[in-house]
């Protein structure tokens, strides 16, 4: 009985602060609550192991590190990735990892921009060499410990059928090259069209290397990759979401990606929003990123319908549904320029557990275009013009 009750206060004293928090945050919301519950006890998780990851590094075979890695650099991706079908599960884990061994350089300020840009060309190349790695490279902690232990990487990577390895070979050489030609660019991001292309290098590769691979298993159709611009705007849509959410983090770090060709029609300088955040310019231009942001969802719909796999669908519907839930409380939020705007957990869980077909995900969407709709501002301009006939795009695909 005593060895009982010393079980119960564990995981009472282990757990119950954090969920508190999460759930005092949905009170007004009590499917978010049920929601909160069932992903944190229902088996939706897989138990994270509390131990460091430079010690996990020592104790666990390769494919077990790159999972833990997995849940330590990004625990939203590791819950989506077990919606996968088992035959892509390693595939798109090792995707992930490489792309953020090589995202870690490019986010590493204190790295030489010489040294850095040869590797970012390179390391694609780094996969076929056994046993390579590099020290003390990387922003976080946990990312430096990736690189000095991306041998690892390498050797499940080396594992994988040759037909997913030639993807993230290509998708790695060409991300890479294009990160480098954005090096020493941080904050000099001049027209919308050098802003899509670098969220393309970014993000929109991702979405052609998820395509090709989709494809290439047999679970999808052969040709779904071919449509470039679709699988483009998947990831164009979660990467400028993040870039409007990010303001103040990165504008704090030395590193901004808001082009020059909107905000300067808000603003001198782009810091001025951070010191003027409830100012008209400044929600002005909020609400022309998010606009911006919005005009891909069109193609974001119209990828998902065409996904017949149940189980990449829902890999795939999950991000793009929390980006909408992130946008509607973004716009016309002056503490994007104060803080970091985030959706409640109770949101995300109740998200991650009802996005399983198009009806849902269509519902969503249309939920969450509603709520940004009726916060656009009653006047009479180009901007909003706009922003009223995308809605109402939206809204008919939706429906549709």
């Amino acid at each position: 009985m005593g060895t009982l009750i010393n079980v119960i206060f564990y995981y009472l004293y282990r757990y119950i602060p954090a969920i508190l928090s999460d759930l005092s945050k949905s009170l007004l919301f009590p499917s978010e609550i049920f929601a909160i519950l069932k992903v944190k006890f229902g088996g939706y998780v897989e138990k994270t192991n509390k131990s460091s990851l430079d010690k996990l590094a020592v104790e666990l075979n390769d494919i077990d590190f790159c999972y833990a890695t997995l849940n330590k650099v990004s625990r939203s991706f590791a819950f989506v990735i077990q919606e996968l079908p088992l035959e892509l599960k390693d595939a798109i884990c090792i995707f992930y990892l490489v792309l953020r061994g090589l995202d870690s350089v490019e986010d590493d300020m204190n790295y030489p921009d010489e040294k850095k840009i040869i590797l970012l060309r390179e390391f694609h190349k780094k996969l076929s060499i056994d046993n390579w790695t590099i020290q003390n490279v990387g922003d976080t902690k946990d990312y430096q410990i990736l690189l000095e232990h991306f041998d690892k990487v390498i050797r499940v990577f080396k594992s994988l059928d040759v037909k997913y390895q030639s993807v993230i070979i290509e998708i790695t050489r060409r991300m890479g090259c294009g990160m480098a030609d954005y090096v020493g660019k941080i904050g000099s991001i001049e027209t919308t069209s050098s802003y899509n292309l670098y969220c393309h290098y970014v993000a929109g590769l991702v979405g052609y290397g998820l395509s090709e691979i989709f494809a290439k298993s047999g679970l999808e159709d052969a040709d779904l990759h071919l449509n470039e611009e679709l699988s483009n705007s998947m990831g164009l849509f979660l990467q400028k979401t993040n870039i409007i959410r990010d303001y103040l983090e990165d504008l704090q770090a030395g590193r901004t990606w808001w082009p020059r060709e909107i905000w300067q029609n808000y603003a001198n300088d782009l810091s001025d929003f951070s010191h003027h955040p409830n100012a008209k310019q400044s929600l002005e231009c909020l609400n022309h990123m998010v606009m911006d942001s919005l005009s891909h969802v069109p193609h974001v719909i119209q990828y998902l319908n065409r996904l017949r796999n149940c189980r990449i669908f829902k890999f795939c519907a999950i991000p793009q549904v929390m980006a909408m839930a992130t946008l509607a409380q973004l716009y016309s939020n002056p503490k994007v320029f104060t803080s970091v705007i985030k959706i409640r957990k109770g949101l995300t869980c109740k998200l991650m557990l009802n996005c399983s077909n198009v009806s849902q995900t269509h519902s969503w969407f249309y939920l969450f275009i509603e709520k940004i709709q009726s916060k656009i501002p009653h006047e009479n301009n180009t901007n909003v013009q706009q922003m009223e006939t995308l809605v109402q795009q939206i809204k008919d695909l939706c429906r549709n």
